[in-house]
């Protein structure tokens, strides 16, 4: 069962969720100061991963409660390598003023000669970054329009289990056309709408503290139509609805349950392979890079694998269309946290 939420606030005087379940739009709406919580328990974050053939970028702004980060990931696919470098911002306790909306507020966050924009302008999105010290010091800035059509997208609201203050808002808004530039030192990298696509991962919430969770997701051509999809699970009450989604032409087709097959003993030494309950999700994915961190101090610590590659295989829309997917470039991952 896919639960469709109704329009309305996301908590209650209590701080609890008044619904869940998904919405291809923005329908339930966050208020930070509904949160019962403590403040280091909140989590909120914006994250875009923008890719082409060749290369790609990731940028984060996440303000975690007792830890805030501003992170940037480059990616080659032809060397390949991937080089992550971040900035840690101590207890900034919603201080960075991240908006309630995906749609609406603008993310601008300084830290010593870093600085992060992601703001909201006619048609889109503009992604400023500037980041001096990246790679060594040969600096990296990055200016990138990704357009925003009026597309539906994953909205999930996820409870969890014992923990009646704690939830998960989260949307995934997918195949954003992605134009400009990225400088690294003297090299200029270019991302063209016809063949760059991003992705935004906006969540908000207040997690427990221990949890697992797998991620996947892609964003491109198929057949000459903006193709994309969302898979995940791993953490929460998930019996209201799945995150599983795949868009097509800016339109939603709801899915019920993936597994990820990850091979023993490696994420990036052999396929992993993608089976939905229903059959309507069946895919392999061919690693290329895997973007592999660990933070370990006391009592927390993140192990993370977001392995990038290439899917193929055959997806089954809402009408029973079969579309067969070959090479679609994206990424999945499985991220322990204890926060």
């Amino acid at each position: 069962m896919q639960t469709l939420m109704s329009p309305g606030p996301l908590l209650d005087d209590r701080g609890h969720l008044v619904e869940t379940g998904w919405a291809p739009s923005e329908i339930r709406k966050y208020r930070r100061s509904a949160i019962t919580a403590p403040k280091f328990r909140i989590k909120e974050w914006d994250y875009y991963c923008v890719l082409t053939a060749d290369y790609g970028i990731a940028l984060t702004v996440a303000d975690n409660g007792y830890m805030g980060l501003l992170g940037v990931s480059w990616l080659d696919f032809r060397t390949p390598h991937e080089i992550t470098e971040n900035v840690m911002l101590p207890f900034p306790m919603g201080r960075l003023g991240l908006p309630e909306s995906a749609d609406d507020g603008d993310v601008v966050v300084s830290k010593g000669k870093a600085r992060f924009e992601f703001r909201h302008v006619d048609g889109g999105r503009h992604l400023i970054v500037d980041y001096p010290a990246f790679d060594g010091g040969r600096g990296l800035h990055a200016d990138l329009f990704l357009a925003s059509p009026a597309d539906d997208r994953m909205v999930i609201a996820t409870p969890f289990p014992k923990a009646s203050r704690s939830f998960y808002y989260n949307q995934k808004i997918n195949c954003l056309p992605a134009a400009g530039t990225v400088r690294i030192g003297s090299d200029d990298f270019t991302f063209r709408s016809e063949d760059s696509f991003g992705v935004l991962d906006w969540g908000r919430g207040v997690w427990t503290y221990d949890n697992t969770w797998y991620w996947g997701s892609a964003s491109g051509l198929v057949n000459g139509e903006r193709f994309g999809f969302n898979i995940g699970y791993g953490f929460g009450d998930t019996t209201a609805a799945s995150e599983n989604i795949v868009f097509v032409g800016g339109r939603a087709h709801k899915l019920d349950r993936i597994d990820f097959g990850i091979p023993q003993g490696t994420y990036d030494g052999a396929p992993w392979n993608f089976s939905s309950n229903d059959g309507r999700f069946e895919m392999t994915f061919e690693p290329i890079i895997d973007r592999a961190a660990t933070f370990d101090v006391g009592v927390l610590r993140s192990i993370q694998h977001q392995v990038f590659g290439k899917f193929s295989g055959t997806v089954i829309l809402d009408d029973g269309t079969s579309v067969v997917v070959r090479d679609l470039l994206g990424f999945a991952e499985e991220v322990r946290n204890r926060w």
